[in-house]
């Protein structure tokens, strides 16, 4: 089972710059399918670019795999030496699609990159739990 995160915006397609995102869906998925765990929702990014990549790079620290649109250097570097494989897709390229793709590709042969993430992953790290506000509380107006 791997925790796949997605920079979206609206939850249907990953469509924002890792810095910039406010919202993360992470998926569980396996070679049997796929489902939501959870939408992070996170505060608008500060001007501060190292409180803006811990910032967000604490609300994906359990997954093992990040689709984004765009990812600048220093946070990449971040993401990978997190142990974080970042993928970027072209802006709009719909969430549904990516999950087919990966149950797909898990349930066949994985490629070595794919093979190298799931070995690395084994014991993923618990993330912190600061950085994010569920979908549920903000929509019933309990969120902070």
């Amino acid at each position: 089972m791997l925790k796949i995160a997605f920079a979206t915006g609206d939850g249907t397609a990953v469509d924002s710059h890792f810095g910039w995102c406010r919202r993360f869906d992470v998926y569980e998925v396996d070679p049997k399918g796929s489902r939501l765990l959870e939408s992070r929702l996170l505060d608008e990014a500060s001007d501060d670019e190292e409180n803006k990549i811990e910032t967000r790079l604490s609300a994906v620290l359990d997954c093992a795999i990040l689709n984004i649109c765009d990812i600048g250097g220093t946070a990449a570097a971040r993401v990978i030496k997190a142990k974080i494989y970042p993928v970027k897709v072209l802006k709009g390229t719909p969430v549904a699609e990516l999950l087919d793709r990966y149950v797909t590709t898990l349930a066949g042969t994985p490629p070595p990159w794919l093979r190298k993430v799931m070995k690395a992953r084994d014991e993923q790290p618990q993330p912190a739990q600061n950085w994010t506000r569920s979908v549920a509380a903000v929509l019933k107006g309990d969120a902070a």
